[in-house]
């Protein structure tokens, strides 16, 4: 399995690009950074775009996508839950700030979405994709996908501490999860949802506690101006914990 990392942080810039991660060039993760990291051919290639929540920074490029594909006369699949749907078609392809993809043209829409439940399984061509609801400002869900192979990674989306749940029913061999700023911002991660370091490191105890054994785990979402910052606050936890943890950064791959 090859994880290519298009976006991994939460603000964009010349050097910086909102979170999107794919997968063996087939299955993109949440759309931050699609269009601006794929050609149009590669773009063509993708069998699903998996939506983790109706964040800007993790929808924004399904229009952009929608339109590629209406000049290239190609369809986009995309999976999410029924709050992002509704996020799509009442705020962002509304027909007026874009058109509404979700329906035109008529009969045979550009983008073909299928609603996903908690918990459940679905194939992909290939691959088993597990969704596991996960614990953030608005309903979230992270996503396991299985490879033929049997290879297996973990994307959490945005979540904040105490979510044990997203454990339960996943194994990965790596663990794609956030951490948005150091730990000097933990009270603001625990009212908005998201982690530092701090709350990381309670998160993967909870997950060793659970499952008997860590993964390898890299870290999407980063705050730009703060990534040293969370740098250094990850070190002592790599010695801690003796696994990888690796910040992510555009262009990066990883092979498993």
């Amino acid at each position: 399995m090859k994880i290519r990392f298009l976006g991994t942080h939460n603000c964009e810039s010349q050097k910086t690009k909102l979170t999107s991660i794919l997968i063996d060039d087939a299955i993109a993760i949440d759309a931050g950074g699609l269009t601006s990291s794929l050609t149009f051919k590669a773009q063509q290639k993708l069998k699903a775009i998996l939506l983790t929540h109706q964040h800007y920074d993790h929808i924004r490029d399904i229009p952009t996508m929608a339109m590629n594909a209406l000049l290239h006369k190609t369809t986009i699949n995309v999976y999410s839950t029924q709050a992002v749907y509704d996020a799509l078609t009442t705020h962002w392809l509304n027909g007026q700030f874009y058109p509404n993809f979700l329906e035109k043209p008529e009969g045979n829409p550009i983008i073909k979405f299928t609603l996903m439940e908690t918990n459940q399984t679905l194939q992909i061509g290939d691959y088993s994709i597990l969704t596991v609801p996960g614990n953030h400002s608005v309903p979230t869900v992270g996503y396991q996908v299985t490879s033929p192979d049997g290879k297996s990674v973990f994307y959490t989306g945005d979540t904040g501490p105490d979510s044990v749940d997203l454990w339960q029913g996943v194994s990965p061999q790596v663990l794609i999860t956030e951490v948005t700023a150091p730990n000097q911002y933990e009270e603001f991660g625990r009212k908005s949802l998201h982690l530092t370091p701090s709350l990381l490191r309670r998160e993967l105890l909870a997950f060793q506690k659970q499952k008997g054994y860590l993964p390898q785990v890299v870290l999407v979402h980063m705050i730009p101006p703060e990534e040293k910052d969370i740098e250094a606050e990850i070190a002592p936890l790599i010695e801690e914990l003796n696994i990888p943890i690796t910040l992510a950064y555009e262009g990066m791959q990883l092979h498993i």
